[in-house]
């Protein structure tokens, strides 16, 4: 009876969402209680069942849903279930001026049940069919204002969460032909006996790419800043603090147990890694927008744990140090990330904008605001006594122990060096931006009257968040290193040698060299560059190139120019032909000499302009939606 548990976290809020969406047609304040009973329940479900369990419904599609309890799983279901109880109490106030909230709520509440699918899933099967519905589901969040921008940003979403899909299906097929299972715990066997290692590599590149569009990182995160963005406060705090970490999720699939130990694909990570966090850490130095800085942010804190995640494979079986770290920076970035989209949501409710030069010197005056936002600032900073340096100290450590090992092989260390150096500057890079934004909303002058209203339970709410990060930073031993050991099995990893000692000066060393980098960096670049001293007071310029963008420069060209125009060409091809033969047979058979071939008007190729703009264009997200609505239906068709 207990198994049932499992799928009661999947299913449960998606029948409250319908349940929800009929109340909150009747009764608006109704719903909000029955959704808040619905989330403290599926928390104290996740906080209170002891044991591990497994689930498994077999015969769908052929293959079969399965769940699992027990190690990460548990940690990540009760990650879901505190973000997700915290976003949905403050919504009431933080959508209190937005339209369709009842919409809102309602794909709120099948997410939630998507991610739960995700976290507690015990093969990539299951992982990959709640994966897709989280995808869909969180679309209409981030599509919630429907504005033009907020259109663009959506559709963007929905573009690399499509493609990104079809791409990590195709891998998950080539798997489960390669190796005949999708279970987790039986794919490291499998893929220790399989003889063509490059077909594996292929296989987990294809998966890796759905997943890691999906994370944010590096070359598919176009979509995080533009979604970001324009979504509500509390969907951006969903998408940043848990969507994010569903990607983490199969990257740690992937890097745990079909690559285990596996030291090409770890260094492949590795530098996706640090070109994550330099890319979103420049980004978020030059933003002068609050929650894009704070999106800039948290990709770059995906880059940290993907660098955690490929040291694992770096380091073989002696990756205690990335393991814990990668896991643990999982849950640090979802703490603090929370505390500062919530906090950045006040400001807006107070000021209307995001814009650092609107909401500058807004929060000057507001003790206990600075203080609720320097408790998340502190921790994505790293800085010590917060929670982001036990995480951060971890990875730094593995990839210096490994720089140990070179050296005692007597092999080069230039290679690691050079990332180590990368990975601290990417720490300053931290520091620096939360610096300016720090110095902008609580030390600069306010140029206009900035009202300071916070309903006390909302305060109540931050208190409670902000409480986490210098709890878990200055007692690890007794929170940290007790997350890490109920998680690390889940990729075969096993305890450090020796207790850590966090705040050892070998330790300290690393954070302190990345605050000194932040330190220069903003003294030096941000105030003199990116700040201009006027009669009024400080103003912060824009200076990122509009240009640089891969996105505008390269995947919308290529998307919705290259590919539609080389299918027209070759859809007219096929139909020149087809046509041609039709009046050869003519000719041929019926001694029909008047025939000719007619080439097909415009209108039938959708990438030709009408009526002033482009057909495929104005339908991109829906043509996505129903071709990849179409192929699932055709694979599970197949397989069934």
């Amino acid at each position: 009876m207990q198994t049932l548990i499992l799928p009661f976290l999947v299913f449960f809020p998606m029948v409250c969402a319908g349940a929800g969406y009929a109340v909150g047609h009747k009764k608006e304040s109704i719903r909000d209680y029955f959704l808040w009973i619905v989330t403290a329940i599926i928390l104290l479900v996740t906080l209170f069942l002891k044991g591990e369990y497994q689930f498994v419904l077999k015969g769908f599609a052929a293959l079969s849903i399965s769940f699992s309890w027990e190690g990460l799983h548990r940690i990540l279901a009760v990650m879901t279930a505190f973000v997700w109880l915290i976003t949905t109490v403050v919504s009431k106030i933080y959508l209190k001026e937005h339209p369709n909230v009842n919409r809102y709520y309602f794909f709120m509440m099948m997410t939630l049940g998507a991610v739960m699918g995700v976290f507690l899933s015990a093969d990539l099967y299951t992982t990959f069919l709640f994966f897709e519905v989280m995808s869909f589901t969180s679309f209409v969040l981030i599509l919630h204002s429907n504005t033009k921008e907020n259109r663009y940003a959506a559709h963007t979403y929905l573009a690399f969460a499509v493609i990104g899909g079809l791409v990590t299906l195709t891998g998950i097929f080539l798997l489960y032909g390669t190796t005949g299972t999708l279970a987790f715990s039986e794919l490291k066997e499998a893929l220790l006996h399989l003889e063509n290692k490059n077909m594996a590599y292929i296989t987990g590149f294809l998966i890796l790419f759905g997943f890691g569009a999906k994370a944010g990182m590096f070359l598919v995160h176009t979509w995080l800043i533009e979604a970001y963005g324009q979504a509500p406060v509390t969907a951006t705090a969903l998408l940043s603090c848990v969507l994010s970490k569903t990607g983490i999720y199969g990257i740690l699939v992937l890097s745990g147990i079909l690559f285990l130990h596996d030291e090409a694909w770890g260094m492949m990570l590795v530098y996706f890694g640090i070109f994550t966090l330099l890319c979103g850490g420049i980004l978020a130095i030059f933003s002068i927008d609050l929650k894009k800085t704070l999106a800039c942010s948290s990709m770059s804190q995906i880059g940290f744990i993907l660098v955690g995640i490929g040291m694992q494979g770096v380091l073989g079986e002696h990756n205690a140090l990335a393991v814990d770290g990668s896991i643990l920076h999982m849950l640090n970035h979802t703490i603090v990330k929370l505390i500062l989209f919530l906090t950045a949501g006040i400001v807006f409710f107070n000021t209307k904008s995001f814009d650092l030069n609107h909401i500058k010197g807004c929060g000057r005056g507001n003790p206990f605001l600075m203080l609720i936002f320097l408790t998340g600032a502190l921790g994505v900073m790293g800085i010590p006594l917060f929670n982001g340096y036990i995480s951060k100290t971890l990875i730094h450590e593995s990839i210096v122990e490994e720089i140990v090992f070179l050296e005692q092989s007597a092999k080069s260390i230039v290679e690691m060096q050079t990332i180590e150096y990368l990975f601290l500057v990417g720490g300053g890079l931290t520091v620096a931006y939360m610096t300016k934004l720090f110095v902008a909303i609580f030390v600069e002058k306010p140029e206009r009257y900035c009202p300071k209203h916070s309903s006390s339970f909302l305060k109540a709410v931050l208190c409670l968040c902000a409480v986490l990060p210098p709890l878990f930073g200055m007692f690890p031993h007794l929170t940290q290193d007790i997350i890490a050991k109920w998680s690390r099995g889940f990729v075969y990893g096993h305890p450090p040698a020796h207790s850590i000692a966090y705040f050892s000066f070998v330790n300290l060393k690393g954070a302190l060299i990345s605050a000194a980098i932040g330190a220069i960096i903003y003294v030096v670049f941000i105030r003199t560059a990116l700040v201009k001293k006027t009669d009024q007071g400080s103003v912060y310029i824009d200076r990122w190139p509009n240009q640089w963008s891969i996105q505008k420069q390269i995947y919308e060209p290529v998307v919705l120019e290259l590919l539609p125009f080389l299918g027209a060409f070759i859809a007219r091809v096929l139909a020149s032909v087809t046509d041609g033969l039709i009046v050869l047979c003519e000719l041929v058979i019926f001694n029909n000499k008047m025939g000719k071939v007619i080439p097909k008007e415009d209108s039938y190729f959708s990438v030709y302009e009408k009526a002033g703009k482009k057909i495929f264009k104005d339908n991109l997200s829906k043509s996505l939606v129903f071709f990849g609505a179409g192929f699932a239906f055709a694979m599970l068709y197949i397989l069934w």
